[in-house]
């Protein structure tokens, strides 16, 4: 029997077939479904041998369930071949519209469905990739939230886990990897061993001619994966790849009593993949551009150590103990943002991880918490799988993180590491909530977090420190540290802060007097007794060692004495929290983008850290492209590019920085002959490669600047007929000052559903430039009209981001913020783009502010 499946309209058909997008799965018919359902295991068998678009998937499903009681699977089939339900086929009508009806369920049951499934270009579901350097097909499988039943038919939820045993034929030349141990090959024909109980989001395959390096470490097998042309790539890479992971599995092997729970240990690096990396037990997955082909930065490596720490900390939170809904997204991400940077720090070279948490992370968690999207890090209740999306942000990751590190230092790490233990123990395999942890973590601390929880997990937005002071001549009569909040979240905190007192010495060098542990209750007035009498210093900084989470304002002398200090100031965590606050200082509109720049200017060509150089670098540019009028821009980018060329011109040959200068410099210069000189070799600093990716950030630029035709980049990509060069190819043709280019990109941006996620994306990602503005006015009012249509053909994280990036954001007027409104307030909108809309049309708002 062979069946097309009726499915409702989901938007124009495309070359490569109609996009799916899943049915949203309620929080109710989760409970409901889990109360009648225990599921045993999955048996899926793939077949990826065939021709088109599609790929042919059998399953059979064990479960038990109450008898007589009828539920549904999530699945979303081209065509059934067959579907039988206890040995008795079910009609063709119980699948439709993503969805899998049964009824008269018996107590054991076993389902069982052959049918033919779509390829996807979205990253969701089977993703296939095609690469243009060598014509070599791959294939990743993504069923995150809700995109299991892309692949086959599933209780697709977190609690309802289960056992998964796979086998795959595949074309001979491929490899094929999943969660479960290899048992056998025969050919095409792979066999591999079963699960541990996991959830339906986890389950996790890659398939084609991958390349592989292995080890082994400590009784676990390792292995890393990528694509072909990248092959020389891993292999010069695995040695340090290899490293961290061994080193991040010793530092939690001595944190956890439960060892590594998931056997083999593969890391793999595919195309297009929509998030940084995904937790798969047993088989983690990246998205390729962390296997470089070119120079990086140390803090692009820091950054992806980080990345391998925080996807292993998913092995215990996430994968072995697994949230039960989506409200708990916080027990995943939260604690494996955490100890991502404190594993990377504490196990690895990159001992200054927390330097990078406080300039990145932290203001990523800091502005997301602001907007008009704020939520509790634990929110009461997420109703449904698109809500739970939404909240992958900076508040489930980077401040939960935060607030982690402060509870830390609350607590104390010996009670936090005995709580955490005795949570993986009483719930390993399963599923567990937020009162789980708290009842675990309580009884390990002899403290109640009931209160603790109500105000940093179950409370929005961020507390404002700022200090007051009051001065005796030369001494203090008194300091207080006044705490505030929103008035629409007007809930205070308790904090446990450092304050740190520096002083310029005779050197000129800045040292640390005295660095005290304050204690704040949730008032709004603390005062300091302890510094009353003493000596003013120079500089009193707020959260010195960055424990608390909170925006931080410095008193006016100490803000005063920034410039001259912050360049002489050696601590540079303590540097980070000096930035971070004048950053945000800006994005509140209570510090002019002039004077960020003229700090930028004194400090950044002394500054140490790369990581720091890169963060203020980017930052200040996105602040000088939206704060700055048109009148006042030019000047401010240009001091922006002196800072940068400084900078370039006092590090070492080959110093990390100098690269991340001389990214800053191109972004920010106008000097297209110099540019044009480095693309030809002349006037490099000693020690800066010219490399492929930085060819192509210098002709992006070019291309911004209007001194770069569509013939030079077909050119230049048909020198790099690399995926990386298709990409790179991509933004400069949406970044050209032409009327047809830019009426060519928002086309394939809005409406061609043939493009892939990464080239859809990366075409947004060029489209916006402040330098033509004029030029781009048509498409102000396009965005607002079109991108509705857009969520139509794509959805999931990468519909989220191309919405944010395709905003336009450098179009700063009240005419813009109307249309926004107009938007939001139209019926029926898909609540993703409401969500970019609300808060790119708040980022507008302060940049008017701003500029005001």
């Amino acid at each position: 029997m062979r069946f097309r499946v009726a499915r409702p309209s989901e938007g124009p058909r495309s070359p490569a077939g109609m996009i799916v997008v899943m049915p949203t799965l309620t929080r109710s018919e989760a409970v409901e479904r889990a109360s009648l359902v225990d599921v045993e295991d999955y048996h899926v068998d793939l077949d990826l041998t065939g021709s088109g678009d599609t790929f042919r998937a059998r399953t059979l499903v064990r479960f038990r369930a109450r008898t007589g009681a009828a539920t549904f699977l999530d699945f979303d089939p081209v065509e059934v071949v067959s579907m039988t339900l206890n040995g008795a086929a079910l009609p063709p009508e119980a699948s439709t519209g993503g969805r899998l009806e049964l009824t008269g369920l018996a107590e054991a049951n076993e389902l069982v469905v052959d049918a033919h499934m779509r390829y996807s270009n979205d990253g969701e579901g089977l993703h296939r990739y095609t690469d243009p350097a060598d014509g070599h097909t791959y294939l990743y499988q993504h069923l995150f939230i809700n995109n299991a039943g892309r692949v086959l038919p599933s209780f697709d939820q977190p609690d309802m886990k289960a056992v998964f045993r796979v086998s795959v034929t595949a074309p001979e030349q491929w490899l094929v990897a999943t969660n479960g141990a290899l048992v056998s090959r025969d050919g095409g024909r792979w066999e591999f061993a079963p699960t541990k109980r996991i959830s339906t989001y986890l389950a996790s395959m890659i398939a084609g001619p991958y390349h592989v390096v292995t080890a082994e470490h400590d009784g676990i097998p390792l292995a890393l994966y990528a694509r072909a042309a990248l092959a020389e790539h891993l292999d010069a890479q695995s040695a340090e790849l290899f490293e961290l992971t061994r080193q991040s599995l010793d530092r939690f092997h001595e944190m956890f009593r439960i060892r590594y729970p998931f056997g083999h240990y593969q890391q793999a690096f595919a195309p297009e993949f929509n998030f940084g990396a995904m937790e798969y037990p047993g088989l983690v997955v990246f998205r390729d551009e962390m296997i470089p082909r070119s120079a990086v930065t140390d803090s692009d490596r820091e950054r992806r150590a980080n990345v391998i720490a925080h996807e292993m900390a998913h092995m215990w939170f996430g994968d072995l103990v697994t949230m039960a809904w989506w409200d708990d997204l916080w027990l995943n991400e939260s604690f494996a943002e955490y100890l991502g940077s404190r594993v990377t720090a504490e196990a690895t070279r990159f001992t200054d991880a927390w330097t990078t948490f406080a300039m990145q992370r932290k203001a990523w968690g800091l502005r997301a918490d602001q907007r008009p999207s704020t939520h509790p890090v634990a929110p009461a209740r997420v109703g449904d799988t698109e809500e739970a999306l939404l909240n992958f942000d900076g508040i489930s990751y980077a401040k939960g993180a935060a607030v982690l590190k402060q509870l830390v230092a609350w607590l104390g790490d010996d009670a936090f590491l005995a709580g955490l233990n005795a949570h993986f123990e009483a719930h390993a395999y399963g599923n567990a909530t937020l009162a789980d942890l708290l009842g675990t973590l309580s009884k390990a601390s002899g403290r109640d977090l009931s209160g603790w929880a109500e105000l940093w997990l179950r409370q929005a937005q961020v507390n404002t420190l700022r200090t007051e002071v009051t001065r005796d001549g030369a001494n203090y009569a008194e300091v207080a540290v006044l705490q505030t909040a929103p008035a629409e979240h007007p809930t205070l905190r308790p904090h446990r802060i450092g304050v740190g007192l520096y002083d310029r010495a005779a050197d000129g060098s800045v040292v640390l007097r005295e660095r005290l542990d304050v204690e704040l209750e949730a008032v709004g007035r603390t005062v300091l007794t302890e510094l009353a009498g003493k000596p003013a210093a120079d500089l009193l900084l707020l959260n010195d060692g960055d424990l608390t989470y909170a925006k931080i304002r410095l008193d006016d002398d100490s803000a005063a004495a920034v410039p001259l200090l912050l360049p002489r100031l050696d601590d540079s965590l303590a540097r980070a929290v000096i930035w971070a606050a004048t950053l945000d200082a800006v994005v509140d509109g209570e510090r002019p983008v002039a004077e960020l720049v003229t700090l930028v200017l004194a400090a950044l060509p002394v500054e140490s850290e790369t990581a720091v150089v890169e963060d203020v670098l980017r930052a200040t540019r996105g602040l000088v492209d939206r704060y700055a009028g048109p009148e006042s821009r030019p000047a401010a980018l240009e001091l922006l590019a002196q800072a940068a060329d400084r900078l370039l011109a006092a590090v070492p040959p080959g110093d990390s920085r100098q690269l991340a200068a001389a990214r800053g410099l191109i972004g920010a210069t106008i000097d297209t002959a110099r540019l044009r000189g480095w693309l030809a070799g002349e006037n490099v600093p000693d020690g800066l490669a010219v490399d492929a990716d930085l060819r192509w950030l210098i002709l992006y630029r070019l291309a911004v600047l209007g001194v770069a035709d569509a013939a030079e980049i077909d050119a230049a990509r048909e020198r790099d007929r690399s995926a990386s060069g298709e990409q790179w190819a991509a933004v400069c043709h949406a970044a050209r000052p032409d009327a047809a280019a830019k009426e060519a990109a928002w086309n394939a941006i809005v409406g061609d559903a043939s493009l892939s996620n990464r080239l859809a994306e990366r075409t947004a990602s060029g489209f916006w430039q402040p330098e033509q503005l004029a030029l781009l006015e048509p498409y102000v009012d396009r965005y607002f009209a079109e991108m509705p249509d857009m969520l139509r053909i794509r959805s999931g994280m990468s519909a989220e981001h191309i919405a944010s990036v395709a905003y336009p954001s450098v179009a700063v007027s009240e005419r813009t913020r109307q249309l926004a409104a107009a938007l939001i307030d139209t019926p029926g909108l898909n609540q993703t783009l409401r969500r970019v809309v609300q808060d790119s049309d708040d980022d507008m708002r302060r940049a008017l502010v701003a500029r005001g």
